[in-house]
């Protein structure tokens, strides 16, 4: 991903407390932002509810409540609005999950209930177990699976990001992508060796 200076700028002014930089900030990232929930959303039913838009409009509602946020740059920008995409498709499938088992019978309405399969719902809280539990034995790992996997930054972002080595974020996500396949090994969801 180039550096964009708008970007930087837009996230320099929100981190100093402009609310409109917020505002002025979705048209610049809103391709980028469809890019990363595409990716996110493959593998999905295509006729589901929560499309490319609505998942880039759920996330980037989630960005813009962040208060105590410093925003830094495009790279960083990213990185959370993958991770929120990631916890929107979690908590559809929490729900989905909690609907297949009479959830507390509240009202619920159809395109909330025909949202994922049964079957998506499992993957998507499978891969979210497994990171959360990669997460408890290295931290370090769990946010260049974060990085790289979601937010779809390269290597040399994901050094930069974690103001770590090449060399590091290139062994931390074989090692981590190794243990996660591993763990995921019944799961449809599998991370691609890049």
């Amino acid at each position: 991903m180039p550096q964009d200076p708008d970007i930087t700028q837009l996230l320099e002014q929100a981190a100093n407390g402009n609310e409109s930089a917020l505002t002025s900030l979705l048209p610049v990232v809103y391709d980028e932002m469809r890019r990363l929930a595409h990716r996110q959303l493959q593998g999905e039913r295509r006729d589901h509810t929560l499309n490319t838009t609505a998942l880039v409009h759920e996330a980037y509602l989630k960005l813009v409540k962040l208060e105590r946020i410093r925003w830094q740059n495009r790279a960083q920008f990213f990185a959370l609005a993958a991770q929120a995409m990631r916890r929107v498709l979690v908590d559809y499938a929490v729900k989905r999950k909690a609907l297949k088992r009479g959830g507390g019978q509240a009202h619920v309405s159809l395109e909330d209930a025909t949202v994922l399969s049964e079957q998506q719902a499992e993957s998507i809280l499978a891969l979210n177990e497994a990171l959360e539990r990669l997460k408890a034995i290295s931290e370090r790992q769990h946010q260049v699976v974060e990085y790289r996997f979601f937010a779809g930054l390269s290597i040399e972002e994901t050094a930069d990001m974690l103001d770590i080595s090449i060399a590091t974020v290139k062994r931390d996500w074989a090692v981590a992508r190794a243990w996660l396949n591993r763990e995921l090994q019944h799961e449809p969801v599998l991370l691609n060796p890049e």
